[in-house]
C-alpha cells in the first residue's frame, strides 16, 4: 500500500465532503437527539413536574440490577443508569454517517463520471478502499466525539454529585473508543461493498443500516433489566465487530472487479 497515494484519495474524498455538507446533516440530527433525549427524561422531566426519578419503583429496580455505585444517591443511581443507557445512542451516531457518507462512495463516483479515471491510475483496490472507508469514518466519528464531550460536560454540570465521576469509566471507555468505531467501519464496509455492486445508494443504505437493529436490540434489553453489557461483554462485542470489518474489507477487495463495475453501470 502506497500512503501517498492513499493520502491523496483521502484527501479528494474531504474535498467532496466540503462540496457537500449537507451529507453530515443525519448526523448532527442523531447527535443533537442523542444529547436531547438523556438530559430531557434524567433532569428536565423530573424538574417540570416535581417527581423525583427515585419515586418510579421500576427504575429503582432496574438501577439496581444493573449493579451501579451504592455510594449514590437512589437519584443519582437512577441517572447514572439512565445516562450509560443513552450513551449507548452514541453508538447510533457514527453509523447514521456512515450510512449517509459510504453510500454515495462508490455509486456518487459513478454518477459524477468520476469513476474512469479513477480507476485508470495505478490506485489499488484496497488504497481505494481504505481512503473511501476513512472519507467516511473520520468525520463522523468527529462529531461524535464533539457529542460525547458535551454529554459527559452536561452531566458534570447537571447530575447529582457522584454520577459524573461515576461516567468515568472503563466501561465508558471501552463503549466510546472501541465499540463505536467498530460498529461504523462494518456499517460503512458494507455500505461500500453494496455501492460497489449497485447504481442506487439508496440500497447500500438499507442493507449498511442493519447493524442498527442489534443495536437497538440491547438498548431495549439494557433498559428492561434483563441485561447488563458489562466491560468485558462490551470489549467482546467490539473485538468481534472489528473481525467481522476484517471479513468484509477482504471480501470487499474480492468482490471490487473494476472492469465489472464499470461495465454495469453502463
Amino acid at each position: 500500500m502506497e500512503v501517498g497515494r492513499v493520502r491523496a484519495l483521502l484527501g479528494k474524498e474531504f474535498l467532496d465532503l466540503a462540496r457537500n455538507r449537507t451529507a453530515l446533516v443525519p448526523v448532527v440530527i442523531v447527535t443533537v437527539i442523542s444529547l436531547a433525549l438523556p438530559f430531557g427524561i434524567a433532569i428536565a422531566v423530573p424538574a417540570l413536574t416535581g417527581h423525583p426519578l427515585s419515586e418510579d419503583a421500576d427504575l429503582m429496580r432496574v438501577s439496581r440490577v444493573a449493579g451501579l455505585s451504592a455510594d449514590l444517591s437512589d437519584d443519582g443511581r437512577i441517572q447514572l443508569f439512565l445516562f450509560q443507557q443513552f450513551l449507548m445512542l452514541f453508538l447510533v451516531t457514527p453509523v447514521t454517517g456512515a450510512m449517509a457518507l459510504a453510500s454515495h462512495a462508490v455509486v456518487g463516483e459513478k454518477q459524477a463520471r468520476t469513476l474512469e479515471p479513477l480507476l485508470a491510475t495505478p490506485v489499488s483496490t484496497f488504497e481505494l478502499l481504505i481512503a473511501k472507508v476513512l472519507g467516511a469514518l473520520v468525520p463522523t466519528l468527529a462529531i461524535s466525539a464533539i457529542g460525547v464531550a458535551i454529554y459527559l460536560c452536561g452531566i458534570a454540570w447537571l447530575a447529582a454529585p457522584g454520577v459524573a465521576a461515576a461516567m468515568a469509566s472503563v466501561r465508558t471507555l471501552v463503549l466510546t473508543i472501541l465499540v463505536a468505531p467498530a460498529a461504523a467501519l462494518v456499517a460503512l464496509q458494507a455500505a461500500i461493498l453494496i455501492s460497489s455492486r449497485v447504481n442506487d445508494p439508496r440500497t447500500a443504505q438499507q442493507f449498511g443500516v442493519l447493524i442498527i437493529v442489534p443495536l437497538v436490540g440491547l438498548m431495549v434489553a439494557q433498559f428492561s433489566g434483563s441485561l447488563w453489557l458489562s466491560s468485558a461483554a462490551l470489549a467482546l462485542i467490539g473485538a468481534v465487530l472489528l473481525v467481522l470489518w476484517g471479513l468484509l474489507s477482504a471480501f470487499s477487495v474480492v468482490v471490487f472487479d473494476r472492469e465489472t463495475i464499470l461495465t454495469r453501470w453502463r
